[in-house]
């Protein structure tokens, strides 16, 4: 039996509305599976453009086994590169953010223009031809100033999450911000472990007080469709009369969701009275209580907007036992720091919460390595959003999985 038909009947094995069998979460060969039919197949958020708004900005990521380059070159244009020098393959963007004027390898000087082209070659001689040696280009796609890049020969379509997305975040201006501050933690759990906790409250009551100040989970938007709620129905059209798109829309295939909740009474900011973060809002409506705006897309990210601040989180793999969590606050352009929002106060309450996950997350992944460990049920009630979360990971590697080659264990 081949790694693929192996990875695929040890999916096959997990039972509805349960957990996933212990090896999902640790076994190499599954994390090499889910590299190669789900990080080096599907859009993985980057960052945003207003991290890069120079000609010559540019910041990197690595995605499974991509190191990629993001830069923004001198017409204005985004673009994403594998970060591989075409001579010998050295990295050439080795910071994480950094500004050049041209892109050259620290190894031996290849120099690339920042849209890609090879401008200088030493010592290779009169018959070598530079045209030949362009940087490989990554795809890459921008909405409402979210960067996504994709890493395989062919990518996925992308108008269809575009235009679910886009009427969502648009009114919330994000063009027009800037990042506050980032956090870069290395969670020691498996990238599905760190997903799943994203993907239920459950957890919540007793382990994030921070948080509980002024989030309120919403079953009802937790799974797939969501349940008759008629007064989170009445608050979704008073956001849409408002001009903010607010009632859930789910992918298909369950791999993105956009939707709007409620905060607690009187809350209208991730803070610990509740109140303003930051001075000055991101949206335009004269409507305060705007809640929270969540949309998440697989593999990579989930996201936050409110009325003052807005945070983006990325999720990368590092191995199948870590993974890199990044979060960003962002703010008005305009805004000052201690003068439009303090910096303690406008992170506080997520960098706890997310410290408070990551040490959730590390016990359950020391616990599912365990010999002992069964997969448990899920709460029908509480834990719809991570079954169905697990859902779409199952169908959709089994889906990939099926490749190229028959497989013993399908009929």
């Amino acid at each position: 039996m081949n790694y693929k038909e192996s990875v695929f009947d040890l999916i096959a094995q997990r039972k509805a509305w349960h957990s996933l069998p212990g090896a999902l979460y640790s076994n190499e060969s599954v994390y090499r599976q889910d590299l190669e039919q789900i990080w080096h197949k599907d859009w993985i958020f980057a960052g945003h453009t207003f991290e890069i708004t120079k000609p010559g900005q540019y910041f990197t990521l690595q995605i499974g086994d991509y190191p990629v380059a993001v830069v923004r070159g001198k017409d204005g244009e985004v673009r994403a590169f594998h970060n591989a020098c075409r001579h010998r393959g050295a990295k050439i963007c080795e910071a994480d953010h950094g500004k050049v004027a041209k892109m050259v390898c620290p190894y031996h000087k290849w120099t690339y223009e920042l849209d890609g082209n090879l401008l200088f070659a030493g010592n290779m001689g009169q018959d070598f031809d530079k045209s030949q040696y362009s940087l490989k280009s990554v795809h890459c796609e921008i909405v409402d100033t979210y960067i996504y890049v994709c890493v395989a020969a062919k990518a996925p379509d992308f108008e269809g999450f575009r235009k679910a997305v886009s009427p969502f975040i648009a009114p919330h201006y994000l063009e027009n911000c800037k990042v506050a501050f980032e956090s870069n933690i290395i969670e020691k759990g498996n990238w599905k472990l760190v997903f799943e906790n994203n993907r239920e409250c459950y957890h919540c009551d007793g382990s994030h007080p921070e948080l509980l100040h002024s989030f309120v989970d919403n079953l009802s938007v937790g799974g797939v469709s969501g349940e008759d709620d008629p007064e989170l129905s009445a608050y979704w059209s008073k956001c849409e009369s408002a001009g903010l798109p607010s009632r859930l829309v789910m992918d298909i295939n369950g791999q993105f969701r956009m939707t709007r909740i409620p905060l607690s009474s009187g809350a209208v900011s991730y803070t610990m009275d509740g109140k303003p973060a930051v001075a000055g809002r991101l949206d335009k409506t004269a409507e305060t209580d705007i809640g929270a705006l969540l949309y998440f897309h697989y593999p990579s990210t989930w996201n936050h907007f409110l009325g003052d601040h807005a945070l983006s989180f990325r999720v990368l793999p590092i191995s199948a036992t870590e993974t890199l969590v990044t979060t960003k606050w962002l703010v008005p352009e305009s805004a000052v720091e201690g003068v439009d929002y303090d910096l303690e106060r406008l992170t506080k309450v997520w960098i706890a919460t997310n410290d408070q996950d990551r040490t959730l997350v590390e016990g359950t992944q020391r616990g599912v390595t365990s010999p002992s460990y069964e997969p448990g049920p899920y709460s029908e009630t509480a834990e719809t959003g991570v079954c169905q979360f697990d859902d779409w990971y199952c169908a959709t590697m089994m889906d990939r999985l099926k490749g190229p080659i028959p497989l013993k264990s399908v009929g």
